[in-house]
């Protein structure tokens, strides 16, 4: 099995509840580690151009609109296949789908306001981790 590394985003609304503490615990406990993080607050520009693959699809202004709503927790996981582990714990998109036990089912309030993001293949963990992460800042 491969080491990787992935993005994730603890979104506002789980940052609003303050739990950004308990779904950490979830992806160490689930055998990630957390080699960078960092809270900020994401500006429109920024959210436009990371989310710009959906840029031509109708909920596109609604998940910017929500992910500048807040805080956001950015971070990067490292662990044996870390980009599946990590979908694994965050659970289906849609926390009606969830299984038991996972972050998005736990946490979510709704499909759009499901908590946390994640990469999803190794070239978008690579891009994502490059957008918000200096080299430097991957202490791991």
């Amino acid at each position: 099995m491969a080491v990787e590394r992935t993005l994730s985003i603890i979104k506002p609304d789980a940052t609003r509840r303050n739990l950004t503490g308990k779904i950490n615990a979830k992806f160490e406990d689930g055998g990630l580690r957390i080699v960078a993080q960092k809270r900020v607050q994401l500006s429109q520009a920024q959210a436009e151009q990371f989310y710009g693959v959906h840029r031509e699809r109708p909920f596109f202004n609604d998940l910017v609109s929500f992910m500048i709503s807040g805080p956001v927790v950015l971070q990067v996981l490292e662990g044996e296949n870390a980009i599946a582990r990590n979908r694994e714990i965050m659970g289906a998109t849609n926390p009606a789908n969830a299984a038991e036990g996972t972050i998005r089912k736990e946490f979510a309030e709704s499909i759009e306001a499901n908590s946390v993001h994640g990469s999803d293949a190794p070239e978008t963990a690579a891009q994502e981790i490059a957008f918000f992460f200096a080299g430097i800042e991957l202490v791991g």
